[in-house]
């Protein structure tokens, strides 16, 4: 076999089966999407069937977020104790309670107390997810993998537009019962389905099960030899000895969270904090650029732009669900071949304009007497185009970027710090966004959306280097070296395309 750069071995792509394990995985944040999705259009209806204030609208918009802070910061010990795939079981059970609660719904207390409960399962869902998918794929096909749970957020959301849409006319007391409680049917199917689904094969080294990694690694590797070689990477960075072959040995690195702490917060090496770094400050700037308001709030902003029809406004805001979906399909095509940084950075740059121009063109429908169809026009347009340069870079790019660039024996947990920080502003976007734009009127609440978006893109270019192609347990090799990552990921694709040679017996995996 010969090749350079990542051909050779790698070339092959995703692995099929890798890439089923990775779509049952990822199953869990369609769930979370369709709720975040349909409560936009669900709050219109429940305001006027429970009677309630819109500072109550706002809490039970951002309360499933701030409730998932208990499920991220609980999630990483809780997989590493029993592993990546039970813990996803126990988040789709949380979310199954929580569904039926909402979808229930008798007053406020029973719908808040769903929301409370569903947002723990979201916390743990979006922590293992990307976790799992990063950790049975290959360095070439791990940035499209790793997307898919955010790709089955973007579907999610679609899907709860499009039951806002159709489930409309029913009777006021159950139409949006109905668009909330639905999503407790899936999240019986996923908690059964993700059983057939082979555990990490990163956990089981950590818990000294080398033979089981290994056979889990022959499924989700294209030949024999990456499938040799990615077990011996994995046995280097979990303590283990690279030429052992026993079955199963006594781990020798920590391996169920004991110190991570210690070593991520109170004493942690320059790179693990520069890692620490980049993956807090791409979770915080996902959402304080405000793509929270406009999924949560986007019939309020057409409404203040100048729709004034309820099936006008829930269409356009489906249209904006497509768009979403859309642009994160073309993201995951693009993540490992133009790689993580480019499609960032360009994307917060359009983020900018698209912001910018979303603030002018609502200050001047709100400070209009009449309709103005051109002030129409541009916000429509530039919330498209919001969304659809969020969609294609930050979007994917968090969650690839925050749960491939910690080492092993840091990773769950230092994702689920990741994953905190995301519900935190998630939920103070959510519950504070009507206050906001009351204070500083609609416009001015997406000018300093756009300021913010300004600040992203400077922490972005100065603190978060490539990492396209470089195996997980290179990465840290990255932010040691301060570089871009490209020779580890150049170095790695040459050891990688020379593992087997043209008898096919295993070589050097040494670069």
């Amino acid at each position: 076999m010969e090749g350079h750069g990542e051909s050779g071995v790698l070339a092959r792509g995703a692995n099929m089966y890798a890439f089923a394990c990775a779509i049952i995985a990822s199953i869990i944040s369609i769930l979370m999407g369709y709720d975040t999705g349909v409560m936009s259009g669900a709050m219109l209806f429940m305001k006027e069937d429970l009677n309630i204030k819109d500072e109550q609208v706002e809490v039970l918009a951002g309360i499933m977020n701030i409730c998932a802070l208990v499920g991220s910061l609980t999630a990483g010990r809780l997989s590493d104790w029993i592993g990546r795939r039970y813990t996803i079981v126990v988040a789709s059970v949380i979310f199954f309670v929580g569904a039926v609660l909402m979808g229930l719904g008798l007053n406020y207390g029973m719908l808040f107390s769903g929301r409370c409960i569903a947002g723990v399962g979201v916390g743990y869902a979006l922590m293992v997810a990307p976790v799992y998918s990063a950790e049975i794929s290959s360095p070439s096909s791990r940035g499209f993998l790793t997307s898919l749970p955010e790709i089955c957020i973007s579907a999610g959301i679609l899907l709860g537009y499009v039951s806002n849409y159709f489930l409309r006319h029913l009777p006021l007391r159950y139409g949006w019962r109905l668009m909330l409680g639905i999503a407790a049917v899936p999240s019986v199917m996923l908690a059964v389905g993700i059983l057939a689904m082979p555990e990490s094969p990163r956990w089981l080294v950590m818990q000294g099960r080398l033979r089981d990694a290994r056979e889990v690694l022959l499924r989700v590797s294209n030949t024999k030899e990456e499938a040799e070689l990615r077990l011996r990477e994995i046995k280097a960075a979990a303590g283990v000895d690279e030429s052992c072959t026993d079955d199963v040995v006594e781990p020798v690195a920590t391996h169920r969270g004991e110190g991570v702490w210690k070593e991520l917060l109170l004493r942690p090496t320059p790179a693990v904090r520069r890692i620490l770094i980049a993956s807090l400050g791409i979770h915080f700037f996902e959402h304080a650029t405000g793509i929270e308001a406009v999924v949560l709030y986007t019939p309020r902003i057409f409404k203040k732009a100048g729709i004034s029809s309820r099936s006008k406004l829930l269409f356009v805001t489906m249209g904006m669900g497509v768009t979403k979906t859309a642009f994160i399909l073309v993201a995951t095509l693009l993540l490992d071949k133009v790689g993580r940084r480019p499609l960032l950075l360009t994307s917060v740059a359009g983020m900018i304009l698209s912001l910018s121009s979303l603030g002018f063109g609502l200050t001047m429908a709100d400070h209009s007497q009449q309709k103005l169809p051109w002030a129409l026009g541009l916000c429509i347009v530039s919330l498209l185009l919001f969304v659809a340069f969020f969609s294609i870079g930050l979007a994917p790019v968090t969650w690839v970027y925050s749960s491939e660039i910690f080492p092993l024996r840091l990773r769950a947990q230092g994702a689920s710090m990741g994953v905190a920080v995301n519900r935190v502003m998630n939920g103070t976007v959510s519950m504070t966004f009507i206050s906001l734009y009351n204070a500083i009127t609609i416009g001015g609440a997406f000018f300093l959306f756009a300021g913010i978006a300004i600040l992203a893109w400077i922490f972005f270019f100065f603190f978060c280097p490539e990492t396209k192609g470089v195996p997980l347990e290179r990465i840290e090799e990255v932010f040691s070296k301060g570089c871009n990552g490209s020779s580890v990921a150049e170095d790695d694709g040459v050891a990688m395309a020379n593992v087997a040679s043209p008898d096919g017996h295993l070589k050097s995996s040494k670069p």
